[in-house]
């Protein structure tokens, strides 16, 4: 693993950036991160971490990110009710932007944090081609470009499935019998901070998740024998979900998004499920840690 004097994290406050933080710290590397409110970066008192307060649609603020840094994780999302209607603008403009600093600055590393796997073919097929049409273009724009650059396709993170229990009951948009890749937010937060402090992985993009892609139905049963207490799942008609969405709209388009993410899940590709474990491999095999799994987490949050 090479040498790096200080990494600058463009999202260091969202529930992965967070966790690529938190690991790069506990490697001794210097972090610097640009975050909109001063309120999030308490728990970053910390003499390695130099928290710039602006704004990422700031090319000032951006510059100022950049100056003496050898490497950048950019793990910007807009998906929240307060920030969706800034979507292009964060997720597309501010990257471009870090993209050209960056390269005026002659750094070479980047690491950008997308979607586990975005096929345009069957966004269509769904009719949601606006939910990743902004990262595919990312993606390609990258890819295109003369960084050493590490794509990171992020599974969705264990909170998914906790999202939808509460009382013994888990009640699903859609019922969630598609099998989903899920990950630990921590250990995409330490794959990340291997990965934008090696210059080996150049022009590679590769999918974060853990060993198993589940059901929800699945994971129901599974809580139900770690915690010894019957766990129901019931399906809530997603159609209810769209058209709650569609009232809102003209209002807040994040009950939109979330009816679309809700939609992918359930509409998950069979064949990208069934290469989970071999995609889970892969990282066992270029990166050095011990995976959090579902059962582990179940545990840490269901028992302690």
């Amino acid at each position: 693993m090479n040498e790096t004097k200080k990494i600058a994290v463009f999202g260091g406050t969202g529930l992965y950036g967070s966790k690529v933080v938190e690991s790069l710290l506990l490697k001794n590397i210097q972090v610097r991160m640009l975050t909109r409110n001063s309120q999030n970066i308490a728990k970053y008192k910390s003499k390695s971490v130099e928290v710039i307060v602006g704004d990422v649609l700031n090319t000032a603020d951006i510059i100022h990110t950049l100056e003496g840094v050898d490497g950048i994780v950019i793990c910007l999302s807009a998906m929240t009710s307060k920030l969706i209607r800034k979507m292009r603008q964060i997720e597309r403009d501010a990257v471009l932007e870090i993209m050209k600093q960056a390269k005026i600055f002659g750094i070479k590393r980047l690491v950008y944090m997308s979607g586990y796997e975005l096929r345009t073919d069957v966004l269509k097929k769904l009719k949601i081609e606006k939910f990743g049409d902004i990262k595919i273009e990312m993606e390609e724009y990258i890819k295109q470009s003369d960084f050493n650059w590490t794509i990171l396709g992020d599974a969705p993170s264990f909170d998914l499935f906790f999202a939808f229990y509460k009382n013994g009951k888990m009640m699903v948009p859609g019922g969630g019998y598609k099998s989903v890749p899920a990950i630990s937010a921590v250990d995409v937060g330490e794959i990340t901070a291997q990965a934008v402090l090696r210059n080996d992985l150049d022009k590679q993009r590769l999918k974060l998740t853990g060993p198993t892609a589940y059901t929800f139905p699945e994971v129901a049963k599974l809580i139900s024998e770690i915690i010894g207490k019957k766990v129901v799942h019931k399906k809530i008609p997603l159609a209810i979900i769209c058209f709650v969405s569609i009232i809102l709209l003209p209002f807040n388009p994040f009950p939109r998004y979330l009816y679309q993410a809700l939609k992918m899940f359930n509409n998950f590709p069979e064949d990208l499920a069934t290469k989970v474990p071999q995609d889970h491999h892969l990282l066992r095999q270029l990166f050095d840690y011990e995976p959090i799994t579902l059962e582990m987490e179940i545990k840490k949050r269901l028992l302690s």
